[in-house]
């Protein structure tokens, strides 16, 4: 099947610009008429696929560009910069993610017969690799199937497996697999992250988390790395940096009252952070925000 399928399959449902939920609560589908800023988010476990049209995720100083026939699996919350780099009006940007369950992919690994893990497997939590036919056939008919609502609520859960089958058996597979093999260091790390997540306001010594996967310091911070590029302060500061921005965004908070609110003791501190990821100051960058077409930051 081609990928111009999965393309017209989307348009079909996201008909105009935004991020689009579906009746699949997992599956989202989205469409850009026009290139946009950067936009810091994090990426949790899921598949993004982009159907037409190019994307770029900035992490750390790694870039990574995918355009039509592609696919990127993150392993775990990720914070990133994502840019929708190839769209106009005649040939819009079209895409679609879906969110994956740990818990099923577990049981999934533990079913499938699968061959072994190789002795120093690839643990970066981000996977860009083509889509094959059958994932592609796949991923096809879980969109087309929102256009058949009645089916959704027996079919929708078949798919969403076989697709997780198919990750888990594909390139993507050394990834998740090492992420769900229990015990082993990247499920360790990813297990104190998801706590991290949402205890990132609270001051954590380090020396806690590490104990919470069941490492030395050392080595949780040695494993920390090659899973997400940064160290676990790095990572916990741009949890409270992205939450504090959409605080400001949404709440109309100030940026004293919202460094407080995400963890910071120093408004000053936190003024000093938030300029150096955002590239401005907390209230200039919040005005800009507010004066981009909600399309163009999304």
């Amino acid at each position: 099947m081609p990928i111009e399928a999965l393309a017209q399959a989307i348009a079909d449902i996201a008909r105009i610009d935004g991020d689009h939920t579906t009746a699949i609560p997992q599956l989202s589908l989205h469409r850009r008429s026009l290139r946009t800023a950067p936009v810091h988010c994090v990426y949790g476990l899921g598949v993004a696929v982009v159907a037409q049209g190019g994307k770029q995720v900035a992490h750390n100083d790694q870039v990574t560009h995918y355009g039509a026939g592609q696919s990127l699996v993150s392993t775990v919350d990720m914070p990133v910069a994502a840019q929708v780099t190839q769209a106009d009006a005649a040939r819009p940007y079209l895409g679609m993610m879906l969110t994956l369950d740990a818990r099923v992919l577990v049981q999934l690994a533990s079913d499938l017969d699968l061959p072994p893990l190789p002795r120093d497997p690839p643990a970066f939590a981000l996977s860009l690799k083509p889509l094959d036919a059958p994932l592609l056939d796949a991923a096809t008919r879980l969109v087309k199937l929102l256009q058949e609502p009645a089916l959704i609520p027996s079919l929708a859960p078949l798919i969403q497996q076989e697709i997780a089958v198919r990750l888990l058996c594909g390139p993507h597979g050394p990834y998740l697999r090492q992420l769900v093999a229990t015990g082993s260091p990247s499920h360790q790390v990813a297990q104190a992250m998801a706590w991290l997540k949402q205890n990132f306001a609270s001051d954590v010594p380090m020396d806690d988390l590490a104990a919470r996967a069941h490492m030395s310091p050392s080595t949780f911070r040695l494993h920390f790395r090659k899973l997400t590029g940064m160290g676990p302060l790095r990572y916990q500061k741009q949890l409270r940096l992205q939450a504090a921005r959409q605080l400001m965004l949404n709440d109309n908070l100030d940026a004293s009252a919202t460094a407080a609110r995400v963890g910071y003791e120093s408004p000053s501190q936190f003024s000093r952070d938030y300029s150096r990821l955002f590239g401005d100051a907390p209230q200039r960058d919040i005005k800009r925000m507010r004066q981009l077409p909600a399309v163009a930051r999304a």
